[in-house]
């Protein structure tokens, strides 16, 4: 970045929720360098342990980012780390080359890392031993500040005032070695990360909402690994087209042979064969691998050999007894789908509506999107089983034992209680 650039940055920390103010037109710079020049890419122990000296000795918060390489690789591994500390610079890390990164995360484990959207980094992160114990994610913060685009090139521009390239967003990061635009890219993504955290904790803190803000970055850092998905065959897309439980083992079969293939290949599991070819053989249950090549998605890609292991997944699940079938519909825990609810439970059906309602008003009053406010199943889970009593006492903590943070707690309960009370069974 530029002498020039730089005082921009300073001058153009648009700090009004939801972007520059009205009566400022100015047009947005394009940042096409990182102010000290991309950085070699990090894939040996000696220049890994330097960095860990450098980021460990320097100040403030750290910002972080991960490529991963979805659509192209199994499972969703880091195939490069990119951070950024004040008195450190900028670091282009490939974890293939250097798998074990907790030394460096425990180098900056006391500092606050900044993330955009959280959530998606942070599992990855934590796979090559990055943990953090404090976080601030700049998309979290925008969403709650009220801005309509809180994706990372739309929270730069409309807060910074400078275009960030997004063309390799979706790029296969586990090439290698990695083109230098690619790795331009990847280092402008950290570039102004702590910049635009520093002015969105300022509008958080204009507009009363940089408690909120906080506690929603410590329930992220601190939740626990998410457990693995429960029948994730069940999520085939197609699948609402496949009623009877034969075909749904015919899914299943045909799943859990895909996953393998995958991650035997370490590829996508969709680049092995897609979710429709899955639920149209489903539905035809060929007899044999000529039935199978005449299913759209079977017979113009795959070889006979090909054809036959699919066949026999196939051929497994119509041998099945009746008593290993899958049961139509996944068990989870907690209210039915709201659709069922008006034959099912009228008045929970009438407690939900009013509590959707009251929970949209306040959202709209707080200029923030209502799943941010409160999330629709922890609204349901309270409407389909009341406390005995509605009482601000009791429903907050329904909510609280749902996971709701203490300011939305606050913000929702009396409009819930009121809700719950209009609506007697």
């Amino acid at each position: 970045m530029t002498d020039a650039q730089e005082t921009a940055a300073d001058s153009s920390l648009r700090t009004t929720g939801g972007g520059p103010p009205d009566d400022v037109e100015t047009a947005p710079t394009p940042l096409l360098e990182p102010r000290e020049g991309v950085p070699e890419v990090i894939g040996d122990a000696d220049a890994l342990a330097d960095v860990i000296s450098a980021f460990a000795a320097g100040t403030g918060p750290v910002a972080v980012d991960a490529e991963r390489a979805s659509g192209y690789r199994y499972g969703q591994r880091a195939y490069l780390v990119q951070l950024r500390r004040q008195g450190a610079g900028s670091a282009l890390i490939d974890p293939i080359a250097c798998p074990d990164l907790s030394g460096l995360g425990a180098a900056i484990a006391d500092a606050e890392w900044v993330l955009h959207a959280a959530t998606q980094d942070l599992p990855c992160l934590r796979e090559i031993g990055m943990i953090p114990s404090r976080i601030f994610d700049t998309e979290l913060a925008g969403r709650l500040a009220g801005f309509p685009r809180v994706g990372l090139g739309a929270m730069v521009e409309s807060v910074l005032g400078f275009v960030l390239e997004k063309g390799h967003s979706a790029v296969d990061w586990s090439t290698r070695p990695l083109p230098d635009p690619w790795l331009r890219y990847a280092a402008l993504d950290v570039e102004l990360l702590v910049d635009l955290r520093d002015a969105l904790e300022k509008e958080l803190d204009r507009q009363g909402k940089l408690d909120w803000g906080l506690q929603e970055f410590d329930a992220i850092a601190s939740a626990p690994p998410a457990p693995p998905r429960k029948d994730p065959w069940r999520r085939t897309s197609g699948m609402h087209k496949v009623r009877r439980r034969r075909q749904m083992a015919v899914v299943r079969e045909l799943w859990n042979t895909r996953d393998h293939i995958a991650r035997r290949r370490d590829v996508s599991p969709g680049k092995v064969i897609g979710d429709a070819a899955i639920v149209q053989a489903a539905l035809a249950m060929p007899a044999d691998v000529q039935a199978l090549s005449a299913v759209s998605g079977f017979g113009n890609r795959l070889r006979p050999r090909q054809l036959e292991q699919w066949q026999a997944a196939v051929d497994r699940a119509k041998a099945l007894p009746d008593s290993a079938l899958p049961q139509p519909g996944q068990q989870v825990p907690g209210p039915p789908p709201p659709r069922s609810w008006a034959d099912r439970d009228p008045a929970a059906a009438a407690r939900l509506a009013a509590a959707k309602a009251a929970v949209t008003e306040i959202a709209e009053g707080l200029n923030m999107p209502q799943e941010n406010l409160i999330t629709p199943d922890t609204v349901r889970r309270l409407c389909w089983e009341p406390p005995r009593e509605a009482t601000p006492e009791s429903v907050a903590a329904v909510l609280a034992g749902h996971g709701a943070r203490r300011w939305q707690i606050e913000q929702v309960t009396p409009a819930l209680v009121t809700a719950l009370a209009a609506t007697p069974d």
